[in-house]
């Protein structure tokens, strides 16, 4: 054991980094002393291999470390985490304890005589607590998987029940965890190892099988290479082609999935294409396929929709010249590292000088702010769901299925999610869900540790309110992708009718029933009415999109108008009240109020009214009141102004089956959008039906679109709009 073998491998460590490693390299074998392995060896020998795995990944030195001392503090009586402290510094302390916390895996029976934990239930336990190392610093885990990786090395020390039992942890926990974190190098070499001593006798057949033709086959692999370098140097394109390894635990799955023998296995070769940029990487598929017969339904683009781990590769299949299968993979020298290393890949990154991942910097921070809100180490599996909200790839979750299942998916993601992740006509047929056993609405954000059961009708189709952002029942572009291929099926004319009846549905809402229908065509950009209403029952767009854009332009018209009247005099006569945010023309001084017969808020347009007594009252101008005046010259141009800070009241209607908790949640709904309410009157039909007229304070039409869109979504709301009128008595209230 010579320290220079791992000072090799990281040589952009500092002196600093050095004497930290040699001092806890002398710790440990202090530490360890009197201690041998099952094998017999010093035990320090254990710690040193897992320094060499981690720094074959290029981790830092705090990391090298605690790779020493990962065991200390479990082995040897007089190692603390205080101990540990006091010498090393509180990152690597926290590193020690964190591997020393995840010692004791779940993998053993229940308290209760004859249950037994299933594979799921022990990777939902055991994911629980590499969340929590997760959320604290990720280094924890590849310290644990480096470790894991020589303990199955030098697994045939131990007695058989315990290599069926560590084998058995490896292929459940240990390996899949490895790929869940994009470490291909640690995953590949974890399933082997763990194949070996749970099916020896298959793992002796396919590695006699594979060293038979080892001579032959690698003969081939290297006039292969060689062809596909001389191709691609001929035009013009700077490759690297290499032999890729065909692992045996991967060739027995495929012997598995397609129910053959090994000597209808017939891509074990493989090469890999790495090039420097990812527009090469195409016009290397181009080559190959142009060069070589690409074998149909073998073609897959993870560059452009990578695997759900962060993985990114071109992968094809050809015929060769001789007929055989090869497997090719194309790809990037920084998606290979990211492949082989996964998130210890950014470690590598920072070793060579790289500052550009400063995202990744920010999730780990989150991450370790997040863990300060967790103290219980004895929580159930399902209940880690403060355990990390972003995961290392991108702001990951993980949802458990009723049979505990575990899917990924991204942060914020739904129901509605989840369901087209486990199949696509379970996301169109989908109706309601139960989280941990509980009602949810659709548009309830996941969380990691949630198990969810997805509620379906036996025919039906989404709804097109899925597609509306402001709604927020759907995150996941796969998701958005399968409901718009959905409507796209359905004939013109009936989705026509979709697009008139979702149109209808948003104006009604919003008070806005006076607009035409083909000047809102015009306004949004549409040759024609029915084509905006088409697009719409598409999915393309939605209604409230339409008609907020329709409200914005309104809104610019009308600024424009504003900055002409400021253009031309007399300026000094024009004026503005703060208190309203309005914009009068060709007056000075005249008290401004917004009129309680129509409600107007910012994005209407407006006129104004001079009152007898000096005043301006603020109309819409679709108000009843001033379409049919007799008196029009007493209107004058008023228009919004630019602040942005005032609120405006409006006054709204709904309309729900009267059930339990139903003004809690439409409280909730509006609070959950800033909005203040204020002059609640609530009535009960004799049919049961609750009507709420009440004022909400809004900054904006889009504001009051978004709140009235999310209450009607709610159970039993039969419907919702905003009253373009209120009588007289109501007005003063």
């Amino acid at each position: 054991m010579d320290l220079a073998e791992i000072f090799e491998r990281l040589p952009s460590l500092t002196p600093n980094d050095r004497t930290l490693v040699e001092d806890a390299y002398e710790f440990a074998s202090r530490a360890h002393a009197d201690q041998f392995r099952n094998s017999g060896e010093p035990y320090i020998a254990h710690p040193f291999r897992v320094c060499m795995i981690l720094a074959d990944m290029h981790m830092d030195a705090p990391t090298i470390a605690a790779g020493f001392l990962h065991d200390t503090i479990e082995d040897c009586e007089w190692v603390t985490v205080d101990v540990v402290e006091q010498s090393f510094g509180q990152e690597v302390a926290l590193l020690v304890h964190g591997v020393t916390k995840m010692k004791q895996l779940p993998t053993k029976a229940n308290e209760n005589p004859g249950h037994r934990r299933s594979v799921n239930d022990r990777q939902a336990e055991y994911l629980r607590q590499i969340f929590m190392a997760m959320g604290n610093d990720v280094r924890v885990i590849l310290i644990k998987l480096a470790d894991r990786l020589d303990n199955m090395r030098t697994l045939g020390a131990l007695p058989p029940e315990r290599q069926q039992k560590n084998a058995q942890e490896t292929m459940d926990i240990f390996a899949p965890m490895a790929n869940r974190l994009g470490i291909g190098h640690l995953k590949w070499q974890l399933e082997d190892l763990a194949f070996r001593y749970l099916e020896p006798e298959k793992y002796r057949e396919i590695a006699m099988s594979l060293d038979e033709r080892r001579i032959s086959r690698e003969d081939n692999l290297n006039t292969m290479i060689k062809r596909v370098s001389e191709t691609l140097q001929a035009t013009g394109i700077k490759a690297q082609v290499q032999g890729r390894p065909k692992h045996i635990y991967s060739i027995y799955r495929k012997m598995n999935r397609k129910q053959v023998p090994f000597d209808q296995i017939f891509d074990i070769r493989a090469v890999r294409v790495l090039v420097d940029d990812i527009p090469t990487c195409y016009q290397v598929l181009g080559v190959i396929h142009n060069t070589w017969r690409p074998v149909p339904g073998e073609f897959d683009d993870y560059i452009a929709t990578p695997k759900e781990n962060g993985y990114r590769s071109l992968h094809t299949a050809i015929t060769d010249d001789d007929g055989r299968t090869l497997e090719v993979q194309i790809r990037t020298l920084e998606m290979h590292q990211d492949s082989e290393f996964g998130i210890a890949a950014h470690w590598k990154y920072k070793e060579s000088g790289r500052h550009t991942d400063i995202a990744y910097e920010q999730r780990l921070n989150y991450m370790r702010r997040l863990l300060e809100n967790v103290h219980s180490e004895e929580q159930d599996a399902e209940e880690f769901v403060e355990a990390i909200k972003q995961s290392i790839a991108g702001e990951r979750i993980y949802v458990f299925t009723p049979r505990n299942d575990i899917i990924d998916l991204p942060e914020g993601a739904t129901p509605i999610d989840f369901a087209y992740h486990i199949h696509t006509e379970v996301g169109h047929r989908c109706r309601g869900a139960k989280i941990n056993g509980k009602m949810v609405s659709l548009d309830h954000a996941l969380e990691t540790g949630d198990r969810c059961e997805v509620i379906t009708t036996k025919r039906g189709g989404p709804s097109l309110d899925w597609l509306n952002a402001d709604l927020g029942y759907v995150k996941t572009q796969r998701a958005r992708q399968k409901i718009r291929h959905w409507f796209r099926k359905l004939d013109r004319e009936k989705n026509i009718n979709l697009g008139r009846d979702a149109l209808e549905h948003e104006l009604k809402r919003l008070g806005m029933e006076d607009h035409l229908r083909s000047e809102i065509a015009q306004r949004a950009g549409y040759p024609s009415l029915e084509h905006m209403l088409a697009a719409i029952g598409y999915g393309d767009v939605t209604a409230a999109s339409i008609v907020s854009r329709v409200v914005q332009l309104e809104k610019q018209a009308e600024e424009a108008r504003r900055d002409e009247l400021v253009a031309s005099p007399p300026s000094p006569q024009r004026s503005r009240t703060a208190d309203q945010g309005i914009d009068i023309a060709g007056t000075s001084g005249l008290l401004v109020k917004l009129a309680q017969c129509c409600n107007p808020a910012p994005g209407d347009a407006i006129i104004g009214f001079i009152t007898r007594t000096g005043g301006v009252t603020v109309h819409r101008r679709d108000c009843t009141n001033i379409v049919n005046t007799n008196e029009p010259e007493r209107l004058i141009q008023v228009s919004w102004g630019r602040a942005e800070t005032s609120v405006y009241p409006v006054p709204v209607e709904i309309r729900a089956r009267d059930r339990e908790g139903l003004m809690r949640d439409i409280g909730a709904v509006i609070a959950g959008e800033n909005v203040n309410m204020t002059n609640v009157n609530i009535n009960l039909s004799d049919n049961h039906i609750a009507i709420f007229r009440l004022v909400m304070e809004v900054s904006h039409v889009g504001q009051l679109s978004r709140v009235l869109n999310k209450i009607d979504m709610l159970p039993e709301v039969v419907n919702v709009r905003r009253l373009q009128t209120v009588d007289k008595t109501e007005a003063l209230q």
